[in-house]
């Protein structure tokens, strides 16, 4: 079988980007992102349809080379290839590995943001964990006690989506940790986590929230379905 060139791939799909740039909206999105990130303007719904092909698995690399490809993707400047790795990364969740969160860990901390750091979260590290349940405590106690924002960040939102499969006594402790960090984006996290669980089981996030102290900006985050 014929093996992807990883430095042919990411030149391709860089080469692919500039062929197709909007410095106006670049601009926008530039400022959306409070100019944290270049850009090249292209947006979301275009730019899945420009690399389809790139992602059909015939054309993608093998999964040997993912790691050395997704950090040369974040090396470059231009957001849309931190947005591209990460979608490309979903592509093998069939093929992941126990060393994979290695991987998932950097790019959680480099370059962070939420627009990445939250769809990592969701669809690749609570993934990885429900493959292996038996990292999940281990990395989560990890995270939360590590002074480090997107990990922890992480460790809130990785449930989003499980549903009747939440571990709610792991929320909780996840919650009961970090209530007192007043960095807005754990504070959000908390309320979304929350708020996503009342979906399902309304009566006992009422009951955690009324018997905490949790922030107020958290709390009317938790209880807006309530």
């Amino acid at each position: 079988m014929y093996r992807i060139d990883p430095e042919d791939y990411v030149r391709n799909i860089d080469d692919l980007f500039k062929r197709n740039q909007h410095p106006e909206d670049a601009l926008e999105m530039k400022r959306y992102m409070q100019g944290k990130f270049d850009f090249y303007g292209i947006k979301a719904p275009i730019r899945r349809k420009l690399v389809q092909d790139y992602m059909k698995k015939n054309q993608r690399p093998a999964y040997a080379d993912l790691s050395a490809v997704v950090k040369k993707f974040w090396e470059c400047p231009q957001r849309e290839h931190q947005y591209f790795a990460s979608e490309l990364v979903e592509k093998y969740r069939s093929d992941f590995d126990r060393e994979i969160i290695d991987l998932l860990e950097f790019m959680i901390v480099n370059k962070p943001w939420w627009d990445t750091v939250d769809m990592i979260a969701k669809k690749l590290v609570g993934h990885y964990f429900k493959l292996y349940p038996g990292q999940r405590d281990k990395y989560i106690d990890k995270w939360i006690s590590y002074d480090e924002l997107w990990l922890q960040r992480t460790a809130l939102l990785f449930q989003l989506g499980y549903k009747e499969e939440t571990d709610v006594n792991l929320l909780f402790y996840i919650i009961q940790n970090l209530q007192d960090n007043e960095e807005f984006f754990i504070q959000k996290a908390i309320g979304w986590a929350l708020r996503d669980y009342s979906k399902l089981e309304p009566e006992v996030v009422r009951e955690f929230v009324d018997g905490r102290e949790l922030s107020k900006f958290a709390y009317k985050e938790a209880t807006k379905r309530l």
